[in-house]
């Protein structure tokens, strides 16, 4: 299964020319391109999907959508458990 996932933006710098972002994933930092959603700022939640950011959500969808992802257990799955 691939899904979106939010994360929150903990940073944001540029590689190669392109704009990209440590997101937190409730304790799992990933990288991301954040080329997509150039609004987007440090504390920002937004939607993950194979490591890039779609765009930008409140944080209030983003713990509920979480909370959801966690309940049928997909958070597991996609951030591999245990990966860093």
């Amino acid at each position: 299964m691939c899904l979106g996932i939010p994360g929150k933006i903990i940073e944001i710098y540029e590689r190669d020319g392109l704009r990209m972002g440590k997101i937190d994933f409730g304790g799992v930092v990933r990288e991301a391109c954040l080329a997509y959603v150039p609004e987007a700022q440090v504390g920002d939640y937004t939607i993950i999907h194979v490591g890039f950011a779609l765009n930008v959500i409140d944080e209030a969808e983003a713990q509920q959508t979480l909370a959801l992802l966690d309940e049928i257990g997909a958070l597991d799955e996609e951030l591999g458990e245990g990966d860093a």
